[in-house]
């Protein structure tokens, strides 16, 4: 990663007491002082967190606990401390923006010669990472992190009964004080708290490498870390050959003895609408391992599975076969859409052979038909499949011209899950090969690492429409506001069997989507999604070109991102830059809302001539009715848009030439 006008320097003049010397008490605040982290270093080493003056963290434990050796965190006498300031920018390739301003003050603490703890104070949060210097490996039995938080917050958080889990379920809303102590109560990161006028907080990870994901669990009101254990057997699932973990070690993790240990992250915003735009989680990652960076083409990919290959009117019996992916190419080439993707069905599953494809398929046939419609295509495989013949089927695929694998059914973050990804995703950028990783946990800055990682699932998107009848319009408003902010979201959208609340019927086949059509096409802007999937199949595209070929030019990847209004369950509107265009677009929980907005972000004494999609708000039960628009517009004009029940829009802004 180029890291341009880097300053990372000795900072005299940084609020923190005892710096010098051994010391047991310490303060770091964030460079517009309305943070402030204090530490004590006293037998436990413990920090809190303020905001504006309100306590939002009261004091918290950090511990590491290691099989056969010291521990860190215990029996401490005082640490010595070293301040520095981080002011650099950060390229972030096919990121919410184009490149990132990282501030912040920083406090090293050496607790002895080979441990210490670093925090970091960002405007819009507080970190702190746990690094050992030792000369031989080490046995992680247990990690405390503890995260106190003041009061009884509300919260939203993301419920699972298990480790074994693909990290897809709506959000529980209740006070802190409320929730259950049981083992199966396990919340999967991040987490948001409201603390009113004190701001809104969301616990995050970042960085996480050979070691497993953190999960959290609540006991008297308090939030403390908990970790899958290390897998000690495995089976593999004999319909898809996905492995299971059967029996587990009674340690975390097994590691080398000098390394930096995961990011753990307070991301803390004065309203909802400054979560979204948190860059902490992709800006503590670790940078760029790939180099080149010009290869990787981001884009839309019409996509099979969720639409059950349902392509109407043809002439022939669609299945998995090549007439029917060269339909899906013939679609993606008419719109302008860069790739197309063969999920499940292609190779047979059962075996978990990925080098070989069934008889129905040519890949090569399809690949060099793609190419003349100039439409890449991506192969669906199990992750662990894909492990097994790592190198093999790389070579293979990078040969043939397959562009990238969307790999599924991870379903796990324990140490060797979180390896295997790194290893596939390492292996992938040196045969440039593009990933788009499903059945996932949530994503920890692995694309700021290798950015050939365009996107992640972990969220309850779309396919949950194929067999269950969720409240998906407030999903859709809440899941920006937390899981968006650790990585892009796989949420899949493009649905154009649009149903009110009271039509929708589950159908796995010919799937629905609850809210407008202006909804769906929202959301095309509202998800960082470097890799966005037409989810729904190219004969309901075809029998609506206008919105289709709406969709099909909205750019995937942007320079700068805005959020302008919203609030987390309601509704949000998200604004992004591309180039000179801006594309703003909002969406609505079921309510109906009328939406005054203010563009002030637009450049000062330019007209832009606007296109905007938006509900038709006379469209009774017929969730498809959309109108467009041609507005003309500048930054002190004020916006007006009314949004159905469940609805959307989309407005397209560019400078009046």
């Amino acid at each position: 990663m180029k890291l341009n006008s880097t300053l990372v320097y000795a900072a005299s003049a940084l609020a923190l007491a005892g710096c010098s010397g051994t010391q047991k008490e310490f303060q770091l605040t964030s460079p517009d002082g309305e943070i402030v982290v204090n530490v004590t270093v006293d037998d436990s080493l413990t920090y809190t967190v303020a905001h504006k003056g309100q306590t939002i963290m009261e004091p918290s434990r950090i511990a590491l606990e290691f099989a056969g050796a010291d521990n860190i965190g215990e029996g401490l006498t005082g640490a010595k401390g070293t301040a520095s300031v981080i002011d650099r920018t950060v390229d972030a390739p096919f990121y919410r923006q184009s490149s990132l301003q990282e501030k912040a003050n920083q406090l090293r603490l050496a607790l002895n010669d080979s441990t210490a703890v670093t925090f970091r104070a960002y405007d819009d949060g507080v970190a702190y990472r746990i690094e050992t210097d030792y000369a031989t490996p080490r046995t992680v039995v247990n990690e405390t992190a503890q995260f106190n938080l003041a009061g009884a917050p509300e919260m939203l958080v993301p419920i699972v009964k298990s480790f074994k889990t693909s990290f897809e379920m709506p959000y529980t809303k209740a006070r802190l004080d409320t929730f259950s102590t049981t083992a199966e109560q396990l919340m999967f990161l991040p987490v948001y708290a409201d603390f009113g006028e004190g701001g809104k907080v969301l616990i995050c990870e970042s960085d996480l490498e050979s070691y497993p994901g953190m999960f959290l669990t609540a006991t008297d009101g308090k939030l403390a870390g908990k970790y899958a254990q290390y897998p000690d057997s495995v089976y593999h699932h004999p319909t898809r050959m996905q492995e299971n973990v059967v029996t587990t070690k009674d340690f975390i993790a097994q590691t080398d003895g000098s390394r930096t240990y995961p990011w753990r992250i307070i991301a803390i915003a004065d309203d909802d609408n400054g979560l979204p735009v948190n860059n902490m989680v992709y800006l503590l990652g670790s940078d760029n391992r790939i180099g080149d960076t010009s290869w990787i083409k981001p884009g839309k990919v019409a996509w099979d599975w969720w639409n059950a290959w349902g392509l109407k009117n043809v002439g022939f019996k669609p299945g998995i076969d090549n007439r029917t992916y060269k339909a899906y190419i013939d679609f993606a080439s008419d719109y302008g859409i860069e790739y197309i993707v063969l999920d499940e069905g292609w190779s047979d599953p059962k075996t978990g052979n990925i080098l070989e494809s069934i008889p129905e398929i040519d890949l090569p046939e399809l690949v060099a038909y793609g190419n003349e419609k100039g439409v890449g295509i991506w192969l669906w495989m199990v992750c662990n499949a894909l492990d097994s013949t790592l190198e093999e089927a790389c070579q293979k695929y990078a040969d043939m011209g397959i562009k990238g694998f969307k790999l599924d059914f991870i379903d796990r973050d324990d140490q060797l899950a979180v390896e295997r990804v790194y290893r596939v995703s390492e292996a992938a950028a040196k045969h440039g090969i593009m990933l788009d990783i499903h059945g996932m946990y949530k994503p920890t800055a692995i694309n700021r690492t290798f950015p050939n990682v365009l996107n992640f699932e972990g969220i309850f998107g779309l396919e949950q429409m194929k067999w269950s009848n969720p409240d998906m319009m407030t999903y859709d408003v809440t899941f920006p506001y937390i899981r968006m902010v650790q990585g892009p979201a796989d949420y899949t959208p493009g649905g154009f069997r649009n149903r009110t609340k009271d039509n929708y019927q589950i159908n796995y086949y010919d799937p629905q989507t609850q809210g407008t059509r202006a909804h769906q096409v929202a959301m095309y802007v509202i998800c960082d999604a470097p890799f966005a999937m037409l989810s729904d199949n190219p004969s309901e595209y075809m029998a609506d070109p206008e919105c289709t070929k709406f969709i099909a030019q909205i750019p995937t990847t942007y320079d700068e991102t805005i959020i302008p209004a919203g609030k987390v369950g309601e509704y949000i509107v998200t604004a992004r830059r591309d180039g000179d265009t801006w594309w703003i677009a909002g969406m609505t929980n079921w309510d109906y809302r009328i939406l005054m907005l203010d563009f002030p972000f637009l450049t000062e004494g330019v007209t832009y001539n606007g296109t905007l999609l938006a509900d038709d708000v006379n469209c009774g039960e017929d969730y498809t009715k959309y109108i467009i628009n041609d507005i003309t517009l500048d930054n002190k004009t004020p916006f007006e848009v009314t949004l159905a029940g469940g609805g959307g829009f989309v407005l397209k802004l560019q400078p009046q030439k």
